[in-house]
């Protein structure tokens, strides 16, 4: 059973700043967005995400793959100086397969169909650089962000590797349409689902689920380890939770780290609120354990790591419920 996404603005609490972008109405004038383009979303990338629901939602858990999705635009493809290989170096290739079993086990999974390289939803909606655009970027743009120095907001500069993406500046309008079409909804779908499962649990829990290049990929052999868990350094979930996925996937014979190098971005920083019930952890995996990083296809142990992803978070969803039923209940 699918959500095919809902043209909604927001659904939880978000800071004062997002609220107001998510209702604005612009008054910096911006021309309209080529007529192709527009076209372009509208009729290859919807809808925008996916929702996989369980049959019957069991555990008080939400799954999230934003850079999953391998569905670029052909508008985007003919506007970008790099070929399609090219921009997949950005994306999290197939972790949305790898997660996808949590429907069985009672979870829903909310994963991208559109290329990071093309929308990041794991930046503020407005996190825009200001080099990449042909006008002026009006007052609400945040463009002093640690991101977008890097050439990595909402609308991405460069791809992982550091290429330049485009030949040429964009219309501001392309970004903004990017935005109103398929970061508002997708956003406002995690939120919806998330406060069905806090509402129906007590408590919820997102777990955002992504990649990163393995130790051969530009670090030294053997510097980053199998698994790395971001919780905000403990902003952004119950410490008892972060430890319970710590220790079953070190005793499922991974090395796991902690907060670092990834200690979770935009959607585990905004989604997080464990006062508030809903608590939210991010996932890297070592893109050695289950892909060739050079030809972007999965390796003879994808299958093994998706069995022990779908085992694991089954032995997490049996024992977390002692652990969240004090706070929830005190709620």
């Amino acid at each position: 059973m699918s959500d095919q996404g809902i043209n909604a603005t927001c659904l939880m609490d978000f800071p004062t700043s997002y609220a107001a972008q998510c209702k604005l109405q612009l008054t910096t004038p911006i021309e309209p967005m080529p007529l192709r383009e527009r076209a372009s979303i509208t009729t290859e990338l919807t809808p925008p995400f996916t929702v996989y629901e369980p049959v019957e939602q069991t555990a008080p858990f939400v799954f999230c793959s934003p850079h999953s999705g391998s569905l670029y635009p052909s508008v985007f493809l003919e506007r970008s100086r790099l070929d399609a290989h090219t921009l997949r170096k950005s994306e999290d290739c197939f972790v949305d397969e790898l997660f996808a079993d949590v429907a069985k086990l009672g979870a829903p999974l909310i994963a991208a169909r559109f290329p990071r390289a093309y929308l990041d939803v794991n930046r503020e909606p407005y996190e825009l650089d200001p080099e990449l655009f042909a006008e002026p970027l009006p007052d609400f743009a945040n463009t002093q962000t640690m991101r977008v120095a890097g050439g990595l907001g909402t609308v991405a500069r460069i791809v992982a590797d550091g290429e330049e993406i485009y030949g040429q500046p964009l219309p501001l309008a392309a970004a903004i349409e990017r935005i109103e079409r398929l970061y508002k909804p997708f956003h406002a779908s995690i939120a919806r689902v998330l406060e069905r499962t806090r509402r129906r649990f007590g408590a919820a829990i997102l777990v955002d689920c992504h990649s990163m290049p393995s130790a051969s990929m530009n670090q030294p052999t053997g510097s980053r380890p199998d698994f790395v868990i971001g919780d905000r350094f403990g902003a952004s979930c119950d410490a008892k939770v972060t430890r319970l996925f710590r220790e079953v996937i070190a005793q499922r014979g991974y090395q796991v780290q902690l907060n670092r190098p990834y200690a979770g971005g935009f959607i585990t920083e905004h989604y997080g609120q464990p006062f508030k019930g809903v608590h939210a952890l991010q996932i890297e995996i070592n893109r050695g354990l289950y892909l060739n990083e050079e030809k972007l296809t999965r390796t003879a142990n994808f299958s093994r790591l998706r069995r022990d992803l779908t085992q694991m978070m089954a032995r997490i969803f049996a024992e977390l419920p002692p652990i969240i039923a004090p706070r929830a209940a005190a709620e």
